[in-house]
């Protein structure tokens, strides 16, 4: 059996309620079952935005509807899941690991699949006081919308957060720094697989980011592989991502055009520099074939051949997985590769705006090109397209000629700053890309706002330009001399 994952042991805590609560109620049911059954509670009371949940012990609970929701969460056990077409929203806190004794078995797990979502209106903590487990995998969604996520919050703290795929969100209401893996007396890991973490882009959380990366409490594909830190992936974002050393194409839980593709790794160092490593390859739309590996033959596409690609065939709508087992000549042979993934599908637009533009008003007003590029998989023809004003320094003084065409002429107004996005759509995904624009009073100034800029030797009224006017300072001042006479000088 080759699993996509290996848990850890980890954590614990204690909070007082917040005010807002009308009860609480404990999930009862020994042999698992589903959220939504109020049998499996006690007394019949489902959890619900005014009733708080508690968890006491080893018992699966499955979310797999769309509206479940708990004022509060204290897990300990589980594995709570949240499956496909299941959200979850949580008011208050969401706490896995609360009591000291929530280890072992007991301990708090939480797992997230494809097409799961959980929402975090305020906080949560995985490991508190004692363990804590939260799991996403490819497909799976989880959303802090304020204050902070909490990894080994509390002294005597255990947490790790798995990002086998999917998002971990930490979006606008959260904290400056919305993360916390620091705690003295706690431990707090998060290991970046398939997956991707997503915090606002503040100098609180970059510097944090650097600080945690290289204590290795951030890490990728279990320490093996390197934790990258993106702000231009989502744009006021910072994403990060674990990358593999084999460097998989696709990218591990990303997408790929539907049709022929290829696979694509860079293979391991062999343990005798310079000689081939030969690999198997195995392919399948069925993760459990590849992790319980009982018919290996039946999805391996490459038997031992010293080759970095393998072209495949894809289907729309379907995740495929894969490994790369090689041959690098020790007596451990084949190591064992990861299984990534990824989701054949058609892809979004990729739109590029163009790069952002300094200029100045003429007359009035100023007019100039749009100029904007856009690929599709099923071709830029087959797209629509449409540019909005984000922002403007006054209502109204962008006036764009043709919106609805990726090359046009925009008329600018006032002086100030405009923002520009051009949306994008193949008539079912929508890919979209800003411009700014700056808008000075005059050449002189727009030139001055461009970084780098130096003025002409010579230019004494800073108009940006040496000339008469110039001149007629320098003869002003011709043969002064503001030097010190005095050669014992008193300041006051």
């Amino acid at each position: 059996m080759r699993t996509r994952i290996a848990l850890c042991a980890g954590i614990l805590l204690s909070l007082a309620g917040t005010a807002g609560a009308q009860g609480s109620t404990t999930w009862v049911a020994p042999n698992g079952g589903k959220w939504s059954l109020p049998a499996n509670w006690a007394g019949s009371l489902l959890p619900s935005a005014q009733v708080k949940a508690f968890f006491n012990g080893p018992s699966e609970c499955v979310v797999d509807e769309g509206d479940a929701a708990a004022w509060q969460i204290d897990l300990a056990g589980g594995p709570l899941k949240i499956v496909k077409g299941g959200t979850l929203t949580v008011v208050d806190w969401f706490i896995l690991g609360y009591q000291a004794e929530d280890v072992g078995d007991n301990a708090g797990r939480l797992e997230v699949y494809d097409g799961g979502v959980l929402d975090c209106m305020v906080r949560l903590y995985v490991g508190y006081r004692a363990e804590g487990f939260l799991t996403i995998y490819e497909g799976g969604t989880v959303n802090i919308h304020t204050q902070t996520l909490g990894v080994g919050q509390q002294p005597g703290g255990k947490g790790l957060v798995q990002l086998e795929g999917g998002v971990l969100n930490l979006l606008e209401g959260t904290n400056a720094q919305g993360l916390n893996l620091t705690t003295a007396g706690a431990q707090g890991t998060i290991d970046c697989r398939g997956g991707a973490l997503i915090l606002r882009d503040t100098p609180e959380n970059r510097a944090y980011l650097t600080r945690v990366i290289g204590e290795k409490k951030i890490t990728a594909y279990g320490g093996v592989g390197a934790v990258v830190v993106d702000p231009n992936e989502n744009r006021g974002k910072l994403t990060v991502r674990g990358i593999h050393p084999f460097q998989p194409f696709p990218r591990d839980d990303g997408k790929a055009p539907v049709g022929q593709l290829e696979l694509k790794w860079v293979p391991p160092d062999p343990c005798t520099p310079g000689q081939p490593v030969p690999v198997d390859v195995y392919f399948t739309d069925d993760l459990e074939a590849l992790q319980q590996f009982s018919d290996p033959a039946a999805i391996r596409i490459v038997t031992q051949k010293a080759v970095t690609s393998v072209a495949v065939q894809t289907q729309p709508k379907k995740r495929y997985y894969w490994a790369v087992d090689s041959y690098v000549g020790s007596d451990k042979d084949p190591v064992l590769g990861p299984i990534f993934s990824f989701m054949s599908d058609n892809l979004p637009p990729t739109v590029e705006a163009g790069a952002d533009i300094v200029t100045w008003l003429q007359n009035g007003s100023r007019t100039g090109m749009l100029d904007a590029t856009i690929t599709d998989d099923g071709g830029a023809a087959s797209c629509t397209a449409h540019w909005k004003v984000v922002s403007e320094p006054n209502q109204a003084t962008a006036i764009i000629k043709t919106p609805e065409a990726t090359n046009t002429s925009i008329t600018l107004l006032a002086t100030g700053q405009y923002v520009l996005q051009l949306d994008v759509s193949d008539g079912e995904y929508t890919g979209s890309d800003t411009v700014t624009i700056n808008v000075y009073g005059n050449s002189c100034e727009a030139a001055k706002s461009v970084a780098g800029y130096q003025p002409l030797a010579g230019d004494l009224n800073g108009d940006c330009r040496v000339d008469d006017l110039d001149l007629a300072i320098l003869k002003e001042n011709w043969l002064k001399d503001n030097s010190l006479t005095d050669d014992w000088l008193r300041l006051n």
